[in-house]
């Protein structure tokens, strides 16, 4: 295949961020090309814990639904020390969720249905199997890349390219970039196997099981009868040694045996792993980007690896698609490197304590871990020690993109925060608050007065002609309703609050009783032609 001499966004890498990225990309009408060096997608169940957050992610380029009718929904999980129970921890969930908030599936199906969001325009979205970035020249206007693809080199000159191409980036190594941070001695083999289970699915994780004297266990069920088990090693075990079938498969089986799962098995896949703590300083190098592993490698402990790499992929897409549109500077993606290195460094820091006790890295950590589960077989207020500490959103607190607060006694989400979820009723659908993301900017107002509701209107009305114009809810008597009382306890919006969402889902201001003109001041770096005025016909 000959390769287009030229593309606005070249994506090095095609696995499950690349892919979410050209398909967010593509929503937003952004052609881009995606090079990746293998020739299908991956083998092995690699990443499986999907979040809630990607699951909406998901949803923006309708890839949530083959993931939620295939994947295995699972809210809570429970751990052992030796033989006995000492957590059984539960997750934030109810029953008008609109997604569960932890889904398990193996990391190659997230590809494909990311896959599939893509080849919903064919003509925006183009992936080049077996093609790998081989060299590129960076300056003030684009990035010139060299790809060796089908046995030949080609050029392809780029606006923007995004290294998504994990872990070794080529792209990294080739301009000369270094992660920083710190890596973890403790390895984890880990183990696809085929068996039949009844239970239930949970996070399960056993220390000094006596199936595995010394060591700590991780299983989760995944689709199709496929259990993923991870064990550590002894510091003294060969990796090589330690991978090799005729050592993993006694351990798996002693421990099917412990806990009692008889059905027949056999191995799908087996892998090893060790903690890493690491992350670029900057994300953002020119005309080059980076996200997921070739931005930054985080534990898999508390699930934030493929999850942050997603959230990645959904704070760039809208920023890059409004610079390429001509809609805002491209600054505004600073605000992208700011944000998710910050993010970053959260989730490092929360990976770390979890690493720390699932794979403590010295002797004093060993011991400390070793009083805390003793203590919790009886002494309950110890056992949130012992908690995994699951994905959750990173708050952008110090973003640049954050409006001065002026509504703090509202007590919702405050600028720089992920809005909460909220079931609302449209007429007599209900439709949840997010659904409005994905696209422009959401105005959420609560029951506002005429003239506030007329601004808004206008506010809206002067942007119809963007690629993605401001989406005005109403809630009150007259808009959506908050059936369900969600929207009141989790926003505390009394009435005349407006809260401006950005396409991302993130609270970009909120204000009390505000005038439209402060949400003009506001929209206005976004939507440089939205306008206030009275009729349709643009008079003032």
């Amino acid at each position: 295949m000959t390769l287009p001499s030229h593309v606005p966004v070249l994506i090095a890498g095609g696995g499950p961020v690349g892919l979410m990225l050209a398909a967010l990309l593509a929503e937003y009408g952004i052609a881009s090309l995606t090079v990746e060096a293998d020739d299908d997608y991956c083998s092995g169940s690699r990443a499986i814990c999907i979040s809630r957050r990607s699951q909406e992610i998901m949803g923006w380029v309708g890839a949530d639904r083959p993931l939620t009718a295939t994947g295995l929904a699972w809210t809570g999980g429970r751990s052992y020390y030796r033989d006995r129970e000492v957590l059984h921890f539960e997750m934030p969930h109810d029953p008008l969720q609109r997604y569960a908030p932890m889904v398990n599936i193996q990391q190659y199906a997230v590809e494909e249905y990311a896959h599939q969001a893509m080849q919903r325009h064919p003509e925006l979205a183009a992936l080049q199997w077996s093609a790998r970035v081989a060299g590129l020249r960076a300056d003030a206007d684009g990035v010139t890349v060299e790809v060796d693809s089908e046995g030949r080199r080609q050029t392809v000159r780029a606006d923007w390219l995004i290294a998504c191409d994990g872990g070794r980036s080529t792209v990294r190594e080739t301009m000369g970039l270094k992660l920083e941070g710190m890596q973890y001695e403790g390895r984890y083999v880990i183990v696809d196997i085929e068996q039949e289970s009844l239970r239930p699915v949970e996070r399960l994780a056993w220390f000094d099981p006596p199936s595995n004297p010394g060591s700590t266990l991780l299983m989760h069920r995944q689709p199709g009868n496929v259990w993923r088990v991870d064990y550590q090693i002894r510091d003294d075990e060969d990796p090589e040694e330690a991978v090799k079938p005729e050592n993993v498969l006694p351990r798996v089986q002693s421990h099917l045996d412990m806990i009692g799962e008889t059905a027949p098995w056999k191995p799908l896949w087996i892998s090893i792993y060790n903690a890493k703590c690491l992350t670029l300083e900057s994300y953002r190098h020119g005309r080059v980007l980076f996200a997921g592993d070739a931005g930054h490698l985080v534990p898999i402990f508390g699930v934030r690896g493929l999850n942050s790499g997603l959230d990645d992929a959904g704070n760039l897409a809208w920023k890059l698609a409004w610079v390429l549109k001509g809609q805002a500077p491209d600054s505004l993606l600073d605000s992208y490197s700011v944000e998710r290195v910050h993010a970053t460094r959260q989730n490092l820091a929360y990976g770390a304590k979890s690493t720390e006790f699932m794979a403590p890295p010295d002797y004093g950590f060993r011991l400390m871990r070793e009083a805390a589960l003793r203590l919790a077989l009886v002494d309950d207020s110890v056992r949130p020690l012992i908690n995994p500490r699951q994905s959750a959103p990173i708050s952008y607190d110090t973003s640049p993109l954050n409006q001065e607060d002026q509504a703090p006694r509202a007590g919702g989400a405050a600028p720089g925060q992920p809005a909460p979820e909220a079931l609302l009723q449209d007429d007599e659908t209900p439709r949840h608050l997010s659904e409005y993301f994905g696209a422009g900017f959401v105005a959420l107002a609560f029951s506002p007065d005429a003239a506030l509701a007329a601004g808004l209107e206008a506010l809206a009305a002067s942007t119809r002609n963007t690629p993605h114009p401001l989406r005005v809810l109403r809630v009150g008597a007259d808009g959506l309703r908050d059936t369900h009382g969600q929207l009141a306890q989790r926003f505390g919006g009394g009435a005349g609050t407006v809260y401006l969402m950005r396409p991302d889902g993130y609270v970009l201001g909120r204000w009390a009783a505000p005038a439209a003109a402060a949400l003009l001041a506001a929209l206005k770096p976004y939507y440089p032609s939205i306008e206030l005025y009275a009729n349709k016909e643009g008079q003032a």
